[in-house]
C-alpha cells in the first residue's frame, strides 16, 4: 500500500496562488494515478483533478480548468496541484488520492481511490 501526506495548503487571498504537494510512501509510486479532491462542511467530497501514472496527461473538473495544473515527480514520489487565481468558491479541504491500476483511464469518483492523505486547508479570502 502506499501512504499519503499533503503539505501546502493555507490562507490566502482572493486572486493569489498556492501550491499543494503530497508525499508517497511504500509501494511504487509511478504504479499509482494520482487524484485531488476536496470537500467543505456538509458538502459531499468534489473532484478537482487527475493525473496519468506517468504524468503524461491530466483532466480537470470545469471550475477550475485552466487555474489549476496538477504534476507529478515520480523520481520523488511527489504529485502537485498548483492553484493560480484562486476565488473564496475554492476554500476546502484538499486531500489527494491514489488508486493502484495498469491503465490510464480518468477516474473522478472518490469511491474507486483506495488511499488518502489526511488533507489540507485551503482558505481563500475575499
Amino acid at each position: 500500500q502506499v501512504q499519503l501526506v499533503e503539505s501546502g495548503g493555507g490562507l490566502v487571498q482572493a486572486g493569489g496562488s498556492l501550491r499543494l504537494s503530497c508525499a508517497a510512501s511504500g509501494r511504487t509510486f509511478s504504479n499509482y494515478a494520482m487524484a485531488w479532491f476536496r470537500q467543505t462542511p456538509g458538502k459531499e467530497r468534489e473532484f478537482v483533478a487527475f493525473i496519468t501514472r506517468s504524468g503524461s496527461s491530466t483532466y480537470y473538473t470545469g471550475s477550475v480548468k485552466g487555474r489549476f495544473t496538477t504534476s507529478r515527480d515520480n523520481a520523488k514520489n511527489t504529485v502537485y496541484l498548483q492553484m493560480n487565481s484562486l476565488k473564496p468558491e475554492d476554500t476546502a479541504v484538499y486531500s489527494c488520492a491514489a488508486r493502484l491500476s495498469p491503465l490510464d483511464t480518468v477516474v473522478i469518483s472518490s469511491r474507486d481511490y483506495g488511499y488518502w492523505g489526511q488533507g489540507t486547508q485551503v482558505t481563500v479570502s475575499t
